[in-house]
């Protein structure tokens, strides 16, 4: 793997100049406006389609398991006495009489654990680490309402309460717990971090900036007046839905392919809507499935995950981006803000979602030698 602390921002797709590209490029990054209706039986179709004829690239296993770890459905309350729903990895070499390192991992934004979570947590797991994915709040089978609900501060009470959790184990030293989030639990778990001292050693991968992603869109393309557009809709619809009309929802991965798809759209698609990761969470509708609600989605116009970044320090900060990624604007961005120790690791060839599941790609190794120095050493003070 290439490690690099000063590499310049990645090329991302090409903006399209007409509105019809504009607009998807916007719901792309999390922001459009235009409400989710009810598939069409052709949409329907075509997206079935679509998950027979793609083709999973090398080295994807999202719903890996693994014979050397125990998996334990767990659930327990956050400080709002709000459900969180997590599975607890265990080693089953792990001497239990022993209190050992944890880690929290948290799952891409639109996501539940099944997607991306589980993986990372199920090879930490393996590297001897006890580990716990989470559910954010409103997602999978964590509590709120309504559901897919966004609301930063609760995400980031997430990895807090899941510290709370992992503290609780009589096998889990809490002094040495860690934490990793993947796309949007990137911003989560550093914004948690900054004001819970108690996770010693944070890694981000394919790091989302959900508060930037939804002012700004991707490299800065989303006007002010843009912005004031989606925040009026969002408004609007707030009154629809007082008055008892139906939740409509924003962003998310588009339901179907067409010949202009963004290829950023495609490259979550491939994921989210094929095989390769598909997951609905028992209650939930697989139309709606990564979407938050429109009325809420503004909230991450207020999310400012990486002002004061610097608090975090001394504790360490590990960035993990691919070469490739639209996202890495992100990972630099919060590098160059971040005090030491910080480390910024770029994966060649390797795109956003690449980093989700693409075990041939992912750095497990370096994240594992992160943690095991700086918990370890933490264990030693």
């Amino acid at each position: 793997m290439k490690h690099s602390t000063d590499n310049p921002s990645a090329a991302i797709a090409e903006q399209a100049g007409n509105a019809s590209d504009r607009r998807g490029f916007l719901k792309m990054a999390g922001t459009g406006v235009a409400a989710m209706g009810m598939l069409s039986a052709a949409d329907a179709a075509l997206a079935a389609t679509a998950q027979q004829s793609t083709q999973r690239p090398g080295g994807a296993d999202n719903f890996y398991a693994s014979s050397e770890v125990t998996v334990q459905k767990v659930t327990f309350k956050n400080q709002y006495q709000m459900a969180v729903a997590g599975n607890l990895f265990v080693p089953k070499a792990l001497d239990r009489d022993q209190r050992s390192p944890a880690i929290v991992v948290g799952h891409p934004m639109g996501a539940v654990k099944e997607q991306g979570a589980n993986l990372y947590a199920t090879k930490m797991a393996e590297q001897g680490f006890v580990t716990l994915s989470v559910d954010l709040a409103f997602w999978g089978g964590s509590g709120g309402q309504p559901r897919n609900a966004v609301s930063p501060d609760l995400y980031a009470e997430t990895f807090s309460a899941a510290v709370d959790f992992l503290g609780g184990q009589a096998f889990v030293d809490k002094q040495r717990i860690g934490a990793i989030g993947i796309c949007g639990s990137g911003s989560f778990v550093i914004s948690a971090a900054k004001i819970d001292p108690r996770m010693k050693a944070i890694a981000t991968v394919s790091m989302y900036d959900m508060g930037a992603a939804n002012r700004d869109a991707l490299n800065h393309s989303q006007s002010l007046e843009q912005r004031k557009q989606i925040i009026a809709a969002a408004a609007e619809q707030r009154q629809v839905e007082f008055n008892g009309g139906a939740v409509h929802y924003t962003g998310g991965t588009v339901l179907a392919l067409a010949a202009d798809t963004h290829p950023i759209q495609r490259e979550f698609f491939d994921f989210y809507r094929t095989p390769r990761g598909e997951f609905t969470p028992k209650g939930a509708s697989a139309r709606t499935t990564t979407q938050p609600t429109l009325t809420s989605n503004v909230k991450f116009m207020n999310f400012y995950p990486f002002n004061d970044i610097e608090m975090i320090s001394p504790r360490p900060l590990l960035f993990i981006t691919g070469d490739q990624a639209h996202s890495r604007e992100f990972s630099e961005d919060a590098y160059q803000r971040a005090a030491e120790p910080k480390e910024l690791y770029i994966v060649p060839g390797a795109g956003h979602v690449d980093l989700y599941d693409r075990v041939t790609l992912i750095p497990f190794d370096k994240l594992a030698s992160f943690f095991n120095k700086h918990l370890a050493a933490v264990g030693a003070r």
